[in-house]
C-alpha cells in the first residue's frame, strides 16, 4: 500500500518539492545521495540521505492539522538514529539559499547536527 502512495505522491509532487528536488537529485548537492518520497519505519518522508541519516520534510498548511501525527512521526525516525529538518513551502520557494545552507550545515555536523525545530508558520502560509 505504501508504495503504491509513494508512487502517486512522486506524480503530484508541490512546486517545493519539485525545486528541492532539482537541487538534490543525482548528487547535484555536495555529491551526496537523496532519494525522494522514500519509506522508512513505515512512513514516507519526502527526501532522505541514507548515507547521513537526514531526513528533509517540507511542510505546507496541511501539517497545522497533522502536528500530533508529525510529532510521533518525528520520534520514532529520530529513536532509529535519523535527523530531520523541517522546511515550510515558503521557505523553499522564497529562501533557497537559506534552506541549502541548513542542509549544508546538516550534512558537514554529522553524526550529531543540532536538532531543528518547527518554526511559526510564514505569513504567506497562514
Amino acid at each position: 500500500m505504501l508504495k503504491h502512495f509513494k508512487k502517486s505522491l512522486r506524480k503530484s509532487q508541490t512546486e517545493a518539492e519539485g525545486l528541492l528536488w532539482y537541487y538534490l537529485k543525482n548528487r547535484n548537492f555536495q555529491n551526496y545521495k537523496f532519494r525522494r518520497q522514500h519509506i522508512l519505519c513505515g512512513y514516507i518522508v519526502d527526501f532522505v540521505c541514507l548515507e547521513k541519516r537526514l531526513i528533509i520534510e517540507l511542510d505546507g498548511g496541511q501539517h497545522l492539522v497533522k502536528i500530533e501525527y508529525d510529532a510521533t512521526r518525528t520520534l520514532k525516525l529520530e529513536a532509529d538514529g535519523f535527523q530531520i529538518l523541517r522546511f515550510w513551502n515558503n521557505e523553499i520557494l522564497n529562501n533557497m539559499d537559506s534552506v541549502l545552507e541548513c542542509i549544508y550545515e546538516a550534512l558537514s555536523n554529522t553524526p550529531h547536527p543540532p536538532q531543528k525545530t518547527r518554526r511559526p508558520l510564514p505569513q504567506g502560509e497562514r
